[in-house]
C-alpha cells in the first residue's frame, strides 16, 4: 500500500513560495557578490560588471590590447603561406 503524501505537499507555502527549493534565486536587478576579477573588491556597479570599478575594467581591457592576455591557439600553416 503506497504511504500517503504530506498534508502540505505541492502547495506553496511562505514568502519564497515562488522559488525553486533546491536554490535561491536572485532579481537580476540585485548586485552581484562576485569579487572583481582585478583586485578582489566586490563588483557592485551594474555598470562595469564583472569588474568594481571603470579603472579595473579599463586595466583589463589594456592587458588584452598590449597582448599580455592570449588565447591560445592551433597554429595554421596554411595562413602563413598567403
Amino acid at each position: 500500500m503506497p504511504a500517503d503524501p504530506p498534508k502540505d505537499a505541492g502547495q506553496e507555502t511562505g514568502k519564497d513560495a515562488g522559488q525553486a527549493e533546491s536554490g535561491v534565486s536572485k532579481p537580476a536587478s540585485e548586485p552581484s557578490s562576485k569579487p572583481c576579477p582585478e583586485c578582489g573588491k566586490p563588483a557592485e556597479n551594474p555598470k562595469t560588471l564583472p569588474f568594481c570599478s571603470p579603472r579595473c575594467r579599463d586595466v583589463d581591457l589594456n592587458r588584452w590590447l598590449s597582448g599580455r592576455y592570449v588565447i591560445p591557439g592551433k597554429e595554421n600553416e596554411a595562413e602563413d603561406e598567403e
